[in-house]
C-alpha cells in the first residue's frame, strides 16, 4: 500500500512540471538568491542606515496587516515597536556582520496578532522573517527539560552507531515527523548513506540505503555548512515573490542564505514530492568544518516548528556534532594504543639494518596495517616485501612524498580513481596494481614507506541508480524516486577495504620509531592544536546557539511578565503572583544560561600562570567569600600557605567556590570552621616507586554536614546538587561551582579529590600540576 502511495506521487510531481529535467541546471541553480519566501510567513529588509522598509514580501498584507506598497519606503516602526528594533538592530551589529537569527515575541499592530519575529544581517540590510505564533502557549519550561534530557541521553552514546540512533530517535519525538534518518555523506561532496532510522509504521525502510551524490547539489552543501537547520513547512506551498525583486541599493537579488522561511527550489521539491514527502527539516552534522551528514526529517502533511523548537534542533544539531566528535577522538585515542604496542613490535624486528630487515620480515610489516604489500624507498634503494608494488608506482609515490612533509600520513581506498593533479600519473587505472595505498614520507627528498592494498569488490544498496539520477516518465525527464521499494543494487570496483584511524596511527607510530626524529612531537602536536582549535570553533557555534536562541526567548518572556505586570491595573493578587513566579524562573534560567557558557569558556581560555602567594589569593577570595563566611559563623583557620605556579584569577575562583560552599553547609550544634592549607600527597600512579613520590595539595577542609558516600562521584558534575542549601541560605546555587573548579584544576594540569563523611565534614583536596611549587618555597 506504501508503494502505491508512493507511485502516485511520483506520477502527480512528474505531472507537475512541463518539459525536460535539466541535471546540470540543478547543480547550477543560486538557490540562495530564490527571491521569494515560504507562505506561512512573510518578510522585509530594512536598510539600517536610514531604519526604512526597502523590501517586501507580497503577503505582508495578509500576516502584518500593511500591503508592500504601504511599507516600502516607510519606517520599520510601522509593524515593529522601536523598542525591539531598536534591540534588535545592536544585536545584528554586534555580530560583526556575522548573520544571527533569533525569535522575539512582539505584537504586530495593525493586525492585533502576536508574531514571531526572526531577525539577521544581510549586509548593509537587516532581514525580518515574521511568523505568526500558533494557538497554543509555548511551555518553555517543560519543553527546555525535554530538550535537556534529549542532549542527556546523546551524551550517554558511547560508538558513533548509538550516537545517531539516539539522535534521530530524539530529534523525531522533539519535532513529530514521520521519518528521521541520519544520513552520512562519503567523503564532503560524495553520495550519502543512512546510517540510522526513526520511521513511523508502514513507510518503506531506508536504513543501508545510499543515495545519490546529485541529491544534494554543491550549493545545497554550502549553505547547510553555513546554516545548522533547514525547514520546509509545505512542498505544495506557494512561493510569495519579494517587491522589489532585487535590492534597490545594488541591483542584485537579496540574498536568503540565512532566512528561515527562504523558498524552496522546484528542483528539490520535486525531488521530495517524488519520495511521497510534504513536509521536511535538515539539520547539519560537522566535523572540523566539514560537512559530515544531516539528520533529514520527513512528513507526510504539512508541518509548522514554531522557532524555539528549531532553535532547540539546531542546538541539537551542534551537540550531536561534538558528541560525534568526541567518540571519533576516544576511538582515535584507543586506537593509538593500540597501534603504538604493535608498531613496537614490528620496529624490534626492523633494528640492525632497515632495508635488509625489511627484505626479510616485510610480510610482518604488512601485516601491521593488514595490507598486502609494503615498499620501503630510501636513499635511492628500494625494498618490497608481499604482493608487489608497480616500479611506476613506486616512481610516482617518490614525487608526491617530496610534496609532503615527514610523517604526514597520505592515503587513498581508491588509487584509479585519482585525478592526474592529486597523483599524476596515476597508476591503476587500468586494473592493475594495487587499488588502495597508505605512505608515509620519511624525508623531503622523496623517501617513503608505504603499505598497499588489492581491490575489494563491494555491495552497495542505491535507492536509484547512481549512474542515472533521471529517468525517463510519461511526462518525460524526472528525478528517480527514491525509496526502499526500488532498490537498485550494484557492485563498487576499484576500491580497496578503507584505512582506519588505527591504519594511520600505527603508521605514524611505526615512522616515529624508525626515524627518531624530534620533528615527530612537534607534528603531532600541531595536528592535535589544529583538532582542538577546530573543536573550540564547533564548541563557539554551539555557545552562540545557546546564547542568543535561549537567551534571547527568556528575554523575552521577563519582558512579557514585567511590562504586564507595570501596565496591568485589575490584576488580582494570584495572577500578580503567577506574574512574578514567571519573572523569578526566567531569571534563574539566565543564570544557569550564564553559568554554562563560563564554564565552556574555561575550556578554551588560556592561563596566565605567574609566581602567586596563596596567603595573598586567600585573603582576595575572602573580600568576597568572607560575607557569607560571616553570615554562617564560620572561623576561617589557616595553615601553611606557599608560593605556588598558577594563574592567579582562576586560583581565586577556585578557593571563592571551594569557601562559598564550606559557609552554605555547615552544620548546627558545633563551632563552624573551615580550614585553608596545604599538604604532601602521594602522586597519582607513583606506587612502586622507592619512598613513594609526593606533590603539594591544597586543602579546603570544614566541619559542616558533610556528603554520603554513594553520592561523592557526583560532586563535580556540571548542574549537579546533592542537595538543597540551608534555609537561611536562599541563594541556592546553579550546581556550577565545582564543575568550575575542577576545569580549572584540570587545566592547570592538576588533579582534584575529596574526603567526606556525613555529620562531621567535607575536605577537597587540589593540586596544580607538575612543577607547580616553586623551589623557594
Amino acid at each position: 500500500m506504501a508503494n502505491d502511495w508512493l507511485s502516485d506521487r511520483a506520477h502527480a510531481a512528474e505531472a507537475e512540471v512541463s518539459g525536460g529535467f535539466d541535471l546540470t541546471q540543478c547543480v547550477r541553480e543560486p538557490i540562495h538568491l530564490l527571491g521569494g519566501v515560504q507562505s506561512h510567513g512573510t518578510l522585509i529588509a530594512v536598510e539600517l542606515a536610514t531604519g526604512l522598509v526597502r523590501i517586501a514580501a507580497q503577503n505582508t498584507g495578509k500576516v502584518l496587516g500593511l500591503e508592500p506598497d504601504a511599507l516600502i519606503g516607510a519606517p520599520v516602526t510601522r509593524v515593529l515597536p522601536e523598542r525591539d528594533y531598536l534591540e534588535t538592530v545592536e544585536a545584528a551589529a554586534g555580530e560583526d556582520e556575522v548573520p544571527i537569527a533569533f525569535p522575539v515575541l512582539v505584537d504586530s499592530g495593525p493586525t492585533g496578532r502576536t508574531l514571531d519575529v526572526s531577525a539577521h544581517r544581510s549586509g548593509s540590510m537587516l532581514v525580518l522573517e515574521f511568523e505568526p505564533r500558533e494557538n497554543d502557549p509555548f511551555a518553555f519550561s517543560s519543553f527546555y527539560k525535554g530538550v535537556r534530557r534529549a542532549q542527556a541521553r546523546l551524551r550517554s552514546a558511547t560508538t558513533a552507531e548509538d550516537c545517531c540512533q539516539i539522535a534521530v530517535r530524539e530529534v523525531r519525538a522533539l519535532t513529530g515527523f514521520d521519518r528521521v534518518v541520519a544520513y552520512r555523506f562519503d567523503e564532503e561532496d560524495g553520495p550519502g548513506e543512512v546510517v540510522a532510522e526513526d520511521v513511523v509504521d508502514g513507510w518503506d525502510a531506508w536504513l543501508g540505503l545510499w543515495f545519490p551524490a546529485t541529491d544534494i547539489p554543491p550549493q545545497a552543501r554550502r549553505l547547510y555548512r553555513e546554516n545548522w537547520i533547514r525547514v520546509i513547512c509545505d512542498v505544495d506551498d506557494p512561493t510569495v515573490g519579494l517587491v522589489p525583486s532585487r535590492r534597490p541599493d545594488t541591483g542584485e537579488p537579496l540574498d536568503l542564505s540565512q532566512a528561515a522561511l527562504r523558498t524552496v527550489s522546484g528542483f528539490h521539491l520535486e525531488y521530495l514530492r517524488n519520495i511521497g514527502v510534504r513536509s521536511s527539516m535538515s539539520v547539519s552534522v560537522l566535523q572540523e568544518g566539514s560537512l559530515w551528514g544531516l539528520i533529514a526529517c520527513h512528513g507526510a502533511e504539512p508541518i509548522r516548528l514554531t522557532p524555539e523548537v528549531r532553535s532547540a534542533c539546531e542546538m541539537f544539531g551542534a551537540a550531536f556534532s561534538l558528541q560525534l566528535a568526541a567518540i571519533e577522538e576516544r576511538e582515535r585515542a584507543d586506537a593509538l594504543a593500540e597501534s603504538a604496542r604493535r608498531a613496537a613490535v614490528v620496529a624490534g624486528l626492523l633494528e640492525n639494518g632497515l632495508e635488509d630487515r625489511l627484505s626479510t620480515h616485510g610480510h610482518a610489516v604488512a601485516r601491521l596495517l593488514d595490507a598486502d604489500g609494503v615498499v620501503l624507498s630510501r636513499n635511492g634503494r628500494v625494498v618490497r616485501g608481499g604482493d608487489a608494488f608497480p616500479d611506476e608506482l613506486v616512481e610516482t609515490l617518490g614525487r608526491k612524498a617530496a610534496e609532503l612533509a615527514p610523517g604526514a600520513v597520505w592515503a587513498t581506498d581508491r588509487l584509479a580513481e585519482l585525478p592526474e593533479e592529486e597523483l599524476a600519473p596515476a597508476p591503476g587505472r587500468t586494473g592493475d596494481g594495487p587499488a588502495g595505498v597508505l605512505m608515509v614520507p620519511l624525508s623531503r627528498t622523496g623517501d617513503f614507506l608505504a603499505w598497499s592494498r588489492g581491490e575489494r569488490p563491494a555491495p552497495r544498496q542505491w535507492a536509484a541508480d547512481p549512474s542515472s539520477p533521471v529517468r525517463m516518465g510519461p511526462h518525460g525527464e524526472r528525478l528517480t524516486p527514491r525509496g526502499s521499494g526500488e532498490v537498485f543494487r550494484a557492485m563498487m570496483r576499484g576500491r580497496s577495504l578503507p584505512w582506519t584511524a588505527q591504519d594511520r596511527s600505527a603508521a605514524l607510530e611505526l615512522w616515529r620509531l624508525l626515524t627518531e626524529l624530534v620533528l615527530r612531537h612537534a607534528n603531532a602536536m600541531d595536528a592535535l592544536n589544529d583538532e582542538l582549535r577546530q573543536t573550540n570553533r564547533d564548541l563557539d557555534t554551539f555557545v552562540h546557539a545557546a546564547a542568543h536562541d535561549l537567551k534571547e526567548p527568556l528575554r523575552g518572556i521577563s519582558n512579557a511578565a514585567t511590562f504586564a505586570i507595570e501596565d496591568a491595573t485589575d490584576l488580582d493578587e494570584r495572577t500578580l503572583s503567577r506574574l512574578r513566579t514567571t519573572q523569578r524562573l526566567a531569571v534563574r534560567m539566565d543564570e544557569l544560561l550564564n553559568s554554562l557558557l563560563h564554564y565552556a569558556r574555561l575550556g578554551r581560555a588560556g592561563l596566565r600562570v605567574s609566581e602567586v602567594g596563596l596567603d595573598a589569593v586567600l585573603d582576595t577570595a575572602l573580600e568576597v567569600a568572607g560575607q557569607r563566611l560571616d553570615e554562617q559563623r564560620v572561623r576561617v583557620v589557616r595553615g601553611p600557605l606557599p608560593k605556588v605556579w598558577a594563574d592567579p584569577d582562576r586560583l581565586y575562583e577556585i578557593l571563592v567556590n571551594l569557601l562559598v560552599n564550606a559557609a552554605k553547609y555547615a552544620r548546627d550544634g558545633v563551632a563552624r570552621q573551615v580550614e585553608v592549607t596545604t599538604e604532601l600527597h602521594p602522586v597519582e600512579g607513583a606506587e612502586g616507586v622507592c619512598g613513594g613520590a609526593e606533590e603539594l595539595a591544597v586543602v579546603v577542609r570544614d566541619n559542616g554536614i558533610g556528603i554520603e558516600p554513594d553520592r561523592q562521584h557526583e560532586v563535580f558534575e556540571l548542574f549537579r546538587r546533592l542537595h538543597d542549601a540551608p534555609a537561611a541560605d536562599e541563594s541556592g546555587g546553579a550546581g556550577v561551582g565545582l564543575a568550575v573548579v575542577k576545569r580549572i584544576v584540570n587545566r592547570h594540569g592538576g588533579r582534584i579529590w575529596l574526603e567526606s563523611t556525613p555529620g562531621v565534614g567535607t575536605a577537597f583536596y587540589f593540586t596544580l600540576g607538575e612543577g607547580s611549587v616553586p623551589p623557594s618555597a
